[in-house]
């Protein structure tokens, strides 16, 4: 398909880059100018602090490249699998932001607001690798097994309106109630906050539940699927300003995301969040060379954690724990029993999400996952740095 390049450039500012930078910072482009801060930071090709902080509480600041628009159209988008022999949608190169422009609801974007539970099933029955409308997948150009693709989050708007829903055999009580269960949510016009119920509105926190590199093989990996490639993480801090980092597999990394979350809490017990889709999304992809990673590790503004990954819940926090140890190990220069008890100390060990399909129309059934947190307070700037040095030695 056409690569469409969205950086617009005028007297040698790119404005596009400009909005972006300052709605993560919520500062209107008049305050900024105002302020005499000036735009002369946002250099079309140059570097775009704001899309990222320094350390210290917050991200390591990163060049920004091209912004390229990635629609969901039959073409681009995939439901249930990521197929190795899907031919790349869009090559881009490292630091480019990939904005993705409405993206659809899960079975196809056959989900419509109101549909009853029965007229979903028939369509969910469809679609029996799995329900995520995947979007790509993207190449980055130079990325091969053995680096690093860094995705920075950096806008997530849904669209106004999510489900949650809990099929029976479903969640981590499968057998507690007697009907399937399904509620609409509308979210307000700003995507602030969702009506729940007379009474109940929730904060939205959106992320894209499904971020993946391309898996190692010949054969299609259902999105429904976790492991060191990432897939479906499902992880609710993975919000506005953060980075994921996944150990590329394949030649280019084929990024694939999908699963719209409006707002998740951690083990999505019931099996669903607030499923929803994309106003618009916009994905940072910075390439880390011959940067070894057992499983995905986040970075967000005041932490690190580390994903894992078992039949059980405790095989998934004792993996967690172990590749901390043996990252932080090697990235501070502390030793493995320091780290262990710096979790145990500071850490929160947290279950990502309970997946439990007693009952599914679905080939695939997800792993226990769990995510480890360590406080980026309770190091220094130099130890800090150390850290971030380990996932990006040449930044």
């Amino acid at each position: 398909m056409a690569n469409t390049d969205r950086a617009r450039a005028a007297d040698g500012v790119d404005r596009e880059a400009v909005d972006l930078a300052l709605d993560q910072r919520g500062i209107s482009r008049r305050g900024i100018l105002a302020a005499g801060a000036g735009a002369a930071m946002f250099v079309r090709g140059g570097v775009t602090p704001a899309l990222a902080r320094s350390a210290g509480g917050t991200l390591a600041p990163m060049p920004a490249g091209r912004v390229h628009e990635l629609p969901s159209t039959p073409q681009t988008v995939k439901v249930g699998a990521m197929d190795p022999a899907t031919p790349v949608v869009l090559e881009i190169e490292s630091g480019d932001i990939v904005h993705y422009p409405n993206t659809w609801v899960n079975w196809a974007n056959e989900a419509k607001p109101g549909m009853a539970f029965a007229e979903r099933e028939s369509i969910r029955k469809r679609y029996p690798a799995g329900p995520y409308s995947l979007v790509g997948p993207v190449a980055v150009k130079g990325a091969e097994p053995g680096d690093v693709i860094e995705c920075r989050m950096v806008r997530l708007k849904p669209i106004d309106w999510g489900w949650n829903s809990t099929p029976k055999g479903m969640g981590a009580l499968p057998d507690a109630f007697d009907q399937p269960y399904l509620r609409y949510v509308k979210m307000d016009t700003q995507r602030r906050f969702a009506n729940f119920a007379e009474g109940v509105r929730i904060p939205l926190a959106p992320i894209q539940a499904v971020m993946a590199v391309q898996p190692a093989g010949d054969k299609p990996v259902s999105g429904i699927l976790s492991g060191r490639y990432g897939g479906n993480i499902s992880l609710r801090d993975l919000t506005e300003g953060t980075s994921l980092f996944l150990g590329v597999e394949v030649a280019g990394g084929r990024l694939w995301t999908g699963d719209s979350h409006a707002a998740q809490g951690d083990g999505v017990v019931d099996q669903t969040a607030i499923e929803t889709a994309m106003e618009d999304l916009r994905i940072q992809y910075i390439l880390h060379k011959k940067v070894p990673v057992a499983t995905p590790v986040a970075e967000t503004h005041d932490a690190w954690i580390v994903l894992a990954y078992g039949d059980t819940v405790d095989q998934a926090l004792a993996a967690s724990i172990r590749q901390m140890i043996t990252w932080l190990s090697g990235s501070t220069g502390l030793s493995g029993q320091d780290i262990y008890a710096l979790a145990s100390i500071a850490g929160s060990f947290r279950i990502t999400q309970y997946a439990n399909q007693t009952g599914s129309v679905y080939t695939s059934s997800p792993r226990k996952a769990v995510h480890g947190v360590l406080p980026k307070a309770i190091f220094d700037a130099a130890k800090l740095a150390q850290i971030s040095r380990s996932l990006r030695p040449g930044a």
